[in-house]
């Protein structure tokens, strides 16, 4: 598999190992928020990369779902429901992984939700791009 790929005389990292830089950046994020929050719990750091990957696949499958069928609302809102559908995301992981990660109420939930797309942006704009448009430079 090639780390680097051309094509039409652009060069760019591997979308695999783009998703895989991404996922750990988030692990990341999601683990600093465990340690922030006390209504937010993660079992240990496997659970916590499983919850993570779930995350992106719902964010990538789900979401775009969610969103164009709440786009009437969040425009009502002037965007302020948009929080809801992180949480409604991070909800599913709940569900989905059971004890192993919990999130208690869904005040704290949505403020978690909100704290989680704040710091996934400065971790991307810090940490992710810096290093993949390093790759891509090679």
């Amino acid at each position: 598999m090639k780390i680097i790929i051309k094509e039409k005389n652009v060069y760019r990292i591997n979308k695999f190992l783009d998703s895989i830089i991404y996922i750990f950046g988030y692990t990341l994020v999601l683990f600093l928020v465990d340690i922030i929050f006390n209504s937010f719990d993660i079992d240990n750091y496997w659970y916590g990369l499983i919850a993570v990957i779930l995350i992106y696949i719902l964010n990538k499958t789900i979401k775009p779902i969610i969103v164009s069928l709440t786009l009437p609302i969040t425009a009502l809102t002037l965007g302020l429901f948009y929080p809801f559908i992180n949480f409604l995301i991070l909800k599913i992981v709940d569900i989905i992984l059971g004890e192993h990660l919990q999130i208690y109420g869904v005040v704290s939930g949505v403020l978690i939700a909100v704290v989680i797309s704040i710091m996934n942006f400065f971790v991307e704009e810090l940490i992710i791009k810096p290093i993949i448009r390093k790759c891509d430079k090679q």
